[in-house]
């Protein structure tokens, strides 16, 4: 399992740092786009569709994706950010109220159509942070990552009262809590030593933050690194709801594409709301 994780993470990496370093933003968004064309088809088949309809509905996601951008490009209005961003802020948190029962009582149609929502949101404001810069992007994953690498430390070292038991019981609060702390921590460093003694091409998300609305930004930071653990416990329902441990077996070791970016759903369009205040 290991070798496989590392062999599937190598190839990844192979792929994705060429097009992220590439002097034009399009070769990282068409090599995303497949990427959430594939998320796409393991939202349906979670969701109920069977083989060639979730192919088919993987394929028509991807293929709205594209017709936007190229509609729009990448200016897209704030307002686009801030109603995504309550979507999930008021769907995510009745989602974990009703719980791992309550999902599948919604409409097979409503279901995916949300889904189809998120993820065309998600992965549009993955491309426009990317035509913002490196670091920006960076910075914005970077947070999703450190929250979720000091959640897990400190909930093995400290936890005891359960987050979400019914959901994904391996998360505690006392993790959740050192995973805000993490990414606190991440800001500061990012602010005062990445953006000023390293040659990046753009202000980070922290920096952006900062210089809108000062200390406000530890509370921004806060609620994003909250939102990343919603992102992270919806997907967990889903998947609990449909009797499924990974979403599909696309990434050998590390499962589908939703199990490794459903944190990243709920954060990169709120991280592109946020620092438009």
């Amino acid at each position: 399992m290991l070798l496989q994780r590392v062999i599937t993470a190598i190839v990844l990496l192979a792929l994705l740092l060429p097009a992220l370093f590439a002097a034009s933003p399009w070769p990282f968004g068409l090599l995303t786009l497949v990427m959430i064309a594939a998320a796409g088809w393991e939202w349906s088949r979670l969701n109920g569709l069977p083989g060639v309809p979730a192919l088919a509905f993987g394929a028509a996601l991807a293929a709205a994706c594209a017709a936007t951008v190229y509609a729009v490009g990448f200016q897209v209005p704030a307002w686009c950010w801030w109603l995504v961003g309550g979507v999930w802020v008021l769907g995510g948190v009745h989602a974990l109220r009703v719980g791992v029962a309550g999902w599948p009582k919604l409409p097979v149609g409503l279901r995916l159509v949300l889904g189809a929502v998120l993820l065309w949101a998600a992965w549009l404001a993955l491309v426009v942070a990317r035509a913002r810069g490196i670091n920006f992007l960076l910075s914005a994953m970077c947070l999703v990552w450190m929250a979720d690498i000091a959640a897990y430390f400190a909930g093995k070292a400290f936890g005891k009262r359960k987050l979400a038991p019914a959901i994904s019981p391996g998360k505690s609060w006392e993790g959740a809590i050192g995973g805000l702390l993490g990414v606190i921590v991440l800001g500061f460093v990012w602010v005062h030593v990445i953006d000023v003694r390293v040659a990046v091409d753009s202000a980070s998300l922290y920096s952006v933050l900062v210089g809108r609305i000062g200390v406000v930004a530890i509370l921004a930071l806060v609620f994003l690194s909250a939102m990343s653990v919603v992102g992270d416990l919806f997907e967990s329902l889903v998947k609990r709801a449909a009797g499924a441990k990974d979403s599909s077996q696309l990434l050998p070791g590390h499962g589908g594409v939703l199990d490794r970016v459903d944190a990243l759903l709920p954060v990169l369009p709120l991280a592109l709301a946020l620092s438009s205040l």
